[in-house]
């Protein structure tokens, strides 16, 4: 598991480590992922069905990019958002492996690979940023009792 809710930078200050710094953080899995631009099965990863409110961050640094306002069930097994949290939140790459080509989502951060946007989602932006959950970290909204 990663410690990144306890890195103190500023969210928009970029966070470098070393491979080994990463292996040590992060699951294998999540270091597959994120480090090595793998991708989680369908139907497998963490927060595909998920429903409840609140904010998607980057498993390796923490930064928010992502909340279940924009969240939506794509059908395809992982989740799925129409647009990240802010513009600046994350970058896109050109990705031509598998002799496609594709747009892929990194943490704006800390580089980590999310997965890629696609142009067939809903309105109003027509996008899809389908992102792996093992690369996610989900931050519930706190409860409240009603009273307010």
């Amino acid at each position: 598991m990663t410690d990144s809710m306890t890195d103190t930078r500023a969210p928009s200050e970029r966070l470098e480590r070393s491979d080994a710094e990463w292996r040590s953080r992060l699951t294998p899995q999540q270091y597959e992922v994120t480090r090595r631009h793998g991708t989680e099965r369908a139907f497998t990863g963490p927060y595909w069905d998920n429903k409840a409110a609140g904010t998607y961050a980057c498993i390796c640094c923490g930064q928010p990019l992502f909340v279940s306002a924009a969240k939506y069930d794509s059908g395809t097994g992982w989740p799925s958002f129409s647009a990240p949290i802010e513009a600046g939140a994350v970058d896109e790459h050109s990705d031509t492996k598998l002799f496609m080509r594709r747009t892929e989502v990194r943490c704006a951060r800390c580089d980590a690979h999310l997965g890629h946007v696609f142009p067939d989602g809903p309105r109003p932006t027509g996008l899809r940023y389908c992102m792996n959950g093992v690369a996610l970290d989900f931050r519930p909204e706190p409860e409240t009792d009603g009273k307010g």
